[in-house]
């Protein structure tokens, strides 16, 4: 019997009193409740952290198929991007900056599919995998701010229109510019981001230029990229439900930020 004894990703007092809020989506005593809510996002947290699988959640959390339901719950009321944004905006204002950024970067990876996943996948011929393509936008201190998943075989470009329209949902309209690579040039994709006032910059290799280079503003989205596949389950796409690995990684950049603390800021 697996058993976690206390395992790192159990959220603390502080982060729940904090998290409750956005994930009571009945009252703590309904009826049809039947186990303990903090106990049901501590096993979704293990569970995108270790990259197990339903079944396999350790025997001193609730059982699966009740930890699924919930999470279902949460991922259909898109709770963690609402939780995500709040705490995006605490973050920028404890680093001297706006709540809201004027400045974005878009930028996609690919991750690999299984077999959960193989009805959406598509061959990326740059990276030359077969899966799905996790287009995101960030802020200047890499924050999640929007997301769209796709099979790996759409053009970038093709999402520009999708994550300037959500940008400027979440921020208010604030956005002013979003820095890309040269994987968004051409007139459609400055065309679907002017839509929504956003001017799309380009920043491309220095002429002759060869193998990686480490572009001003790029490395900002590449990190956070790298935080994302701390989480196993985010290693690979194992989920059926394009709408799962999308609100998965919303749930992963909240936990790093309630790892940071950001949320005591509204302590008095």
């Amino acid at each position: 019997m697996v058993q976690r004894s206390g395992y790192p990703s159990d959220v603390t007092d502080d982060e729940w009193a904090f998290v409750a809020p956005y994930l009571a989506l009945v009252r703590e005593d309904a009826p049809q409740r039947q186990h303990v809510l903090r106990a049901l996002f501590n096993a979704l947290r293990y569970l995108v952290k270790t990259g197990c699988g339903w079944r396999y959640l350790p025997h001193d959390l609730p059982p699966w198929p009740a930890v699924y339901q919930q999470w279902a719950r949460w991922r259909d009321n898109r709770c963690f991007e609402h939780m995500m944004a709040d705490l995006r905006a605490l973050a920028r204002m404890l680093a001297g900056r706006e709540a809201e950024p004027t400045a974005v970067i878009l930028d996609a990876r690919t991750v690999q599919s299984t077999p959960e996943s193989g009805a959406r996948a598509g061959y990326d011929g740059a990276k030359r995998r077969r899966g799905s393509k996790v287009h995101v936008a960030v802020d200047t201190l890499g924050h999640l701010l929007a997301a769209v998943v796709t099979p790996a075989n759409v053009p970038n470009r093709g999402q520009v229109d999708a994550l300037c329209e959500r940008v400027q949902q979440v921020t208010g309209q604030k956005v002013q510019v979003a820095y890309v690579d040269q994987g968004y040039t051409g007139e459609d994709a400055a065309y679907a981001a002017a839509v929504h006032e956003i001017d799309l910059q380009v920043i491309a290799k220095p002429k002759g230029q060869t193998g990686f280079v480490l572009l001003p503003r790029r490395g900002v989205v590449e990190r956070s990229f790298g935080w994302a596949a701390r989480f196993r389950r985010l290693a690979r796409d194992y989920e059926r439900l394009a709408l799962t690995m999308h609100q998965f990684h919303f749930l992963a950049f909240v936990t790093l930020l309630l790892a940071e603390g950001v949320f005591r800021a509204t302590s008095p």
